[in-house]
């Protein structure tokens, strides 16, 4: 990678986990880091639980809206998440996949979504670290 990383977080629906994800990486690297968000599949909107749990840790994602996968935005991005969605998503050479197996928020309340949060969040910092941002 040169400049500044970029990243995007894949999920189906675009609602929970990615959306959480890029909101926690937005939040704690700042401008250090390009954040994309995308679904094979978008939702109308963000989870409301999501919105919920991310508003306690002093997060606004309530104007999100839930974006279409682009091949576009793969190829802009030096690291693409999947987020255990078993997404398939375009593969071009020089980047960088992981897969983050994580419990699907959809239907579930604030309470159950807590955890979730806050594995992608540590995961988001370990992320952080990583790229050195």
């Amino acid at each position: 990678m040169s400049g500044k990383p970029s990243v995007l977080f894949v999920c189906v629906h675009n609602a929970g986990r990615s959306q959480m994800a890029a909101a926690y990486l937005t939040h704690l690297a700042s401008d250090r880091v390009e954040v994309r968000s995308a679904g094979s599949e978008p939702a109308g909107e963000v989870n409301p639980a999501v919105v919920e749990a991310m508003r306690e840790e002093g997060i606004d994602i309530s104007a999100q809206t839930p974006k279409i996968l682009t091949v576009d935005a793969v190829r802009a991005s030096d690291v693409v998440i999947t987020m255990g969605c078993g997404d398939t998503c375009p593969v071009f050479p020089g980047k960088r996949y992981l897969d983050w197996t994580l419990e699907d928020p959809a239907g579930q309340g604030v309470d159950a979504v807590r955890p979730i949060r806050d594995e992608i969040r540590t995961r988001i910092e370990g992320l952080i670290s990583e790229l050195g941002a």
